[in-house]
């Protein structure tokens, strides 16, 4: 949801709101490209799978993230 905030302090206020999602979307990518890597390790590098290596890290991060959420939170 977005909000229309007028003010230098509401500005202020929704690029750090921003800036938190870019953060968190970095750490994210960073992630699962670790866990990418070490599916890729595990097999031995053989294969040209990084595309499937990516999809299933990419699977358990979110599912991982998922479980970390508040449910209160919505």
């Amino acid at each position: 949801m977005s909000h229309t905030v007028h003010g230098a302090k509401g500005l202020h206020k929704q690029a750090a709101i921003d800036h938190k999602a870019v953060a968190h979307q970095q750490q994210r990518h960073e992630h699962i490209a670790v866990t990418a890597y070490f599916h890729a390790e595990h097999r031995g590098f053989t294969g040209d799978d990084q595309l499937a290596d990516w999809l299933v890290a990419e699977a358990e991060i979110d599912a991982a993230l998922d479980q970390d959420k508040d449910p209160s939170i919505v």
